[in-house]
């Protein structure tokens, strides 16, 4: 006799459990990681916390973004003046290096995936990158002495330039490419980041142990610097939005395979 669980069939349930276990677990994210002083990028699988494959690139790359369809990693090189490509599917490096600007190190993807912005630390310059093509378009946007860290807006619309040098921030409308606003802040501002609701810039000021935020309603600093520790760097924030876990479409089906297969036996055992 068939034992029962829940009103489902007892061999059906576990079917569905172990295969949404499996999506789950292809579904893993891998983590680009770039490494400096071997001129590649590690790639780590998540799930065995082992390294999946090494992928060689530019001279002394720092920062690395990956595009929002997962796609694709972009990785600066900031002893090349390049930025290299990275197909995330087969993990090797497609085109040709990107020439940018001198010493790349900040870099940052819009929300829609379509261009990339990288801050040029030796020629105090923004490159943009258009994914569609992997080619700059058009002239290098000029800001602040020594750009570090980029940060775009959830909403696309800006994005902050934290320059090391100049103590300020510079503010480029994306829609333009232009430097609409300059924010002075603390000494040494870093690696920023904006905030999930789009609302506040974060931006650590190495040389003053302090963070300053940045409305980016008013695109002005509020409030008093925030004290933190000795020469912060960077800056990350926790997600507002709760995930929901999803079946697979074959776990879906198996589920309505399951829930005809019980309501079949339902109306047998009612009619014996």
């Amino acid at each position: 006799m068939l034992r029962r669980w829940g009103g489902v069939p007892a061999i059906i349930c576990p079917m569905i459990l172990a295969l949404a276990g499996a999506t789950v677990a292809n579904a893993a994210s891998l983590a680009y990681v770039t490494n400096s002083g071997s001129n590649n990028v590690s790639v780590v699988d998540t799930v065995t916390k082992a390294i999946f494959t090494t992928i060689s690139v530019g001279l002394t790359p720092e920062q690395v973004t990956v595009t929002p369809n997962g796609a694709f990693a972009y990785v600066a090189n900031f002893g090349s003046n390049t930025v290299s490509v990275i197909a995330t599917a087969t993990n090797t490096v497609v085109g040709s290096p990107i020439p940018v600007g001198s010493n790349p190190v900040g870099i940052a993807i819009t929300p829609n995936g379509a261009s990339v912005y990288v801050t040029n630390q030796g020629s105090s310059t923004v490159s943009v990158i258009a994914t569609a093509t992997n080619t700059v378009v058009g002239s290098p946007i000029p800001v602040g002495s020594s750009p570090a860290g980029i940060a775009i807006t959830p909403n696309g619309a800006a994005a902050y330039v934290a320059n090391f040098n100049s103590n300020n921030v510079s503010v480029i409308e994306t829609a333009t490419n232009t430097v609409t606003t300059i924010i002075p802040v603390e000494q040494r501002p870093n690696f920023l980041a904006a905030s999930p609701d789009g609302g506040s810039v974060y931006v650590p000021n190495q040389n003053s142990n302090t963070v300053s935020v940045i409305a980016t309603a008013t695109n002005s600093v509020v409030g008093v610097p925030i004290p933190v520790g000795t020469a912060p760097t960077g800056v990350a924030f926790t997600s507002t939005d709760i995930p929901i876990p999803t079946l697979s479409e074959s776990a879906a089906l198996l589920l309505l395979v399951a829930m005809a297969a019980a309501l079949a036996l339902r109306i047998r055992s009612a009619r014996l």
